[in-house]
């Protein structure tokens, strides 16, 4: 049996909405882990809860993930740009070789 669908809004009560963000913040933070783990990704989270308090994950140095988001976002075009010498890469080593 599955759950029940919830509608997506503030939660009115201020307890139930701190054990819901409690336990949320619990599963992203460790569905987080588990990415970086699992596939070996650069991950950085940084969550603020309403009282201002700060919850950060990194599989790495923060600043380091900071730093390479903020790189990649002022060189539009950066990341497809080595992703696409992979490719090609590949196809020119999956050639068959001709005498």
């Amino acid at each position: 049996m599955g759950r029940g669908k919830i509608v997506i809004r503030r939660i009115d009560n201020s307890t139930s909405r701190q054990v819901t963000f409690s336990k949320r913040r619990n599963g992203l933070l460790k569905k987080a882990k588990e990415l970086s783990i699992l596939c070996d990704a650069e991950v950085g989270l940084v969550v603020f809860s309403s009282t201002g308090r700060l919850y950060e994950f990194s599989s790495t140095n923060m600043k380091a993930v900071i730093d390479r988001y903020t790189n990649a976002k002022e060189e539009p075009g950066a990341a497809n740009s080595t992703s696409e010498i992979k490719v090609w890469q590949r196809k020119i080593y999956l050639l068959p070789m001709t005498p």
